[in-house]
């Protein structure tokens, strides 16, 4: 079993207003030192497209291929107590510790949303200051190793965020010579630019760097997978990936979903897609480049609409969704190299496969040993009235949760907590009481079940009123009931946190992407108080203790 989180959600006392890679150290070697955890999820920490405000949903990125230095831990960075030393103004460094309480302070104690421009702004000066400290002579020779392993796409990503800061973050908009990468236009601005080239060349090297710090704290805790990072579907149309890889990404054209039952209209997600004959022909080389970056330190890959290695729905630019029509990619090439690379990583692969899944694409997945996901509420037997599948049926390769970023919580499912929210939004599509009734239906039917199997409070039966604490913890055993081989437990349902972190179909309406985690009362929990929670204790010895399961993962 292990922990899935939002990073930026998981603050410590130490952290800079959101969390960073120094806590997903700490949590990895807490959680497999103390808890016994076997792996921590985390969403994607590709790099964001830089904005007024920039856009906070991890799935929207930049670049894919490099995460994003607002995740650093400034005080880990090696140069960083003589950037300190060396301060000839001294009035930047010395207060960026106030400061970042400051911001720290706003969200643990004032309750306020987490601002990630304010953390980069702040971690910005710093790293500047940073960067001004000569390298020593090895962490120079690492970090020319970093540049020449990375070569041109690194150099790539480097300008676009050199000529992001120039002229702005959609490459579209830019002097025209400045849209091709390859053009003398481009190599001559980035000659001009070289000094913020570098910059941004060096913050991917120490990002890298404190990535990998975190996956051997993880295995040091003697976690068997250790980090589990999350492969976004795609990238924004204006950034740096989008602008290197024109070769391979369709002009004029966004991925979505088609019309369903529950959205007529279907959905565009605005990401522009690969073109599969392009990548064909490359012989899938920035495919491949992906997968081998993110699984440079993963002990697993989650790969987030994983029914798009073998078609995606393409719409056309200025057209609705009703107008796009699916596109094949070539399936068995895409998972060749998906689990070549995985399997040269020594990493496990998760397809996130909700939704609308076509006939064979679970079959071809299980076959080439990709694991599923599957989440408790959705698990019923569709095919026999709709009823909650019984635990032995479901299937053991995969990851079972009892809910995900995108889903309520369990205390708020189990409450009707969401239905609320969805109506306090204006998001309802059918009346209040109608929802609320069909909620409740769906949570009685599931303690129902709970019950029946002895694992509510170890009851075989009765109506006898008992916490929702242990109605979470019976989710949990449940969840043990089943073969699944990984058991996936949402670091905030540990606390009672009823709040999503994602409301999908929101936009404004909704802080998405920029809630720390909170107790049942909503109140803030740092890493710390995470580390002392009876709850949380509680709920670990279910699904230590009760499972009988083995840490090993073969």
């Amino acid at each position: 079993y292990g922990l899935l989180v939002q990073l930026y959600s998981l603050l410590s006392r130490r952290s800079w207003g959101m969390g960073d890679l120094g806590d997903l150290a700490e949590l990895t070697a807490w959680a497999g030192r103390a808890l016994g955890a076997g792996f921590v999820q985390v969403n994607p920490l590709h790099a964001a497209v830089p904005g007024a405000p920039t856009d906070p949903s991890p799935y929207r990125p930049s670049s894919r291929r490099y995460p994003d230095p607002v995740h650093l831990r400034v005080e880990d960075i090696p140069e960083y107590p003589y950037a300190l030393a060396d301060d000839d103004d001294g009035d930047v460094l010395p207060t960026l510790p106030e400061r970042a309480a400051r911001l720290r302070e706003s969200v643990l104690d004032k309750g306020e949303l987490i601002d990630r421009d304010a953390v980069w702004e702040l971690k910005r000066q710093a790293l500047e200051r940073v960067r001004a400290v000569p390298l020593g002579p090895g962490r120079l020779a690492a970090y020319w190793d970093f540049l020449a392993e990375e070569g041109e796409a690194l150099e790539d990503h480097a300008t676009w965020c050199a000529l992001a800061e120039a002229y702005g973050s959609d490459w579209h908009r830019w002097p025209e010579g400045l849209r091709d990468p390859r053009s003398a236009e481009t190599a001559r601005a980035r000659a001009e630019l070289m000094d913020r080239v570098d910059f941004h060349t060096r913050l991917a090297w120490l990002t890298d760097a404190q990535l990998g710090t975190a996956q051997r704290s993880a295995r040091d805790a003697g976690m068997p997978i250790g980090l589990v990072h999350d492969l976004a579907v795609g990238v924004h149309p204006g950034g740096a990936d989008a602008w290197a890889q024109q070769r391979y990404v369709a002009a004029g054209m966004s991925i979505g979903a088609p019309p369903d039952a529950f959205n007529s209209r279907g959905q565009d997600w605005g990401l522009p897609p690969w073109r599969p004959d392009r990548l064909a022909e490359s012989g899938y080389a920035p495919y491949r480049r992906l997968l081998r970056a993110l699984l440079r330190h993963a002990g697993a890959l989650r790969i987030d609409h994983v029914m798009g290695l073998f078609r995606l729905w393409w719409v056309p630019q200025g057209r609705p969704p009703t107008e796009g029509t699916y596109v094949r990619y070539d399936a068995d090439a895409m998972l060749a190299i998906l689990v070549l690379e995985a399997a040269r990583a020594g990493a496990l692969v998760i397809g996130e496969d909700l939704g609308t899944v076509e006939p064979g694409v679970r079959e071809a997945l299980d076959e080439r040993g990709v694991l599923g996901t599957s989440v408790l509420w959705f698990e019923r037997d569709w095919e026999g009235g709709g009823r909650p599948l019984p635990p032995e049926r479901w299937r053991a390769n995969c990851l079972a949760t009892a809910t995900t970023h995108d889903l309520p919580p369990t205390a708020s499912r189990l409450t009707g907590d969401h239905v609320d929210l969805r109506h306090r939004l204006g998001l309802l599509t059918r009346p209040l009481a109608e929802e609320r009734a069909e909620a409740a239906a769906d949570a009685s039917e599931w303690l129902a079940v709970l019950r029946r199997l002895g694992l509510l409070n170890g009851a075989s039966g009765g109506l006898s009123v008992v916490s929702e604490e242990a109605e979470i913890q019976a989710v949990h055993r449940f969840l043990l009931r089943t073969p699944a081989r990984m058991i996936g437990l949402w670091l905030p349902d540990a606390v009672g946190d009823r709040r999503p972190q994602n409301l999908p179909g929101t936009w404004d309406q909704y802080p998405n992407w920029r809630l720390p985690i909170a107790d049942a009362g909503g109140r803030p929990v740092t890493l710390e108080d995470l580390a002392a929670s009876p709850r949380l204790r509680a709920l670990v010895e279910v699904l230590r203790g009760e499972g009988a399961r083995s840490s090993r993962v073969t």
